[in-house]
């Protein structure tokens, strides 16, 4: 699903209420719970800290779900095109840096059977 269709599907699911959309800070401040929530089930999946034998399972993908749905909904608020706004980010990581990181060297990998020496 291409960004601009999930930014018109949101926006046909927030259009059938009253309400409308939140208020930017109202979203800023749903997206942080919702950031925490995925923070809360990585640390679970991943860190060291185990869930209680009495808690639910929790589903991380649902989490980022969620988390893209309220930043749709923020953009959506502020009138930001999330292609046009990737695309730039993009752009930066491309070009801002594009040296920052160590690169494969793929070439080197293929002669040496894919093994990478240290």
């Amino acid at each position: 699903m291409e960004l601009s269709q999930v930014q018109q599907e949101v926006h046909q699911y927030i259009s059938q209420f009253k309400e409308g959309y939140f208020q930017p800070m109202t979203l800023v401040v749903r997206l942080a719970e919702e950031l925490g929530e995925l923070a809360r089930e990585i640390n679970h999946h991943y860190g060291e800290k185990p869930k209680k034998a009495d808690e639910p399972e929790g589903d991380i993908a649902l989490e980022i779900g969620d988390i893209l749905f309220v930043l749709t909904c923020l953009a959506n608020r502020l009138e930001i095109d999330l292609s046009d706004a990737f695309a730039a980010t993009m752009d930066k990581f491309r070009t801002r840096d594009r040296d920052r990181w160590t690169r494969w060297d793929r070439e080197a990998e293929a002669k040496d059977g894919g093994r990478v020496d240290e």
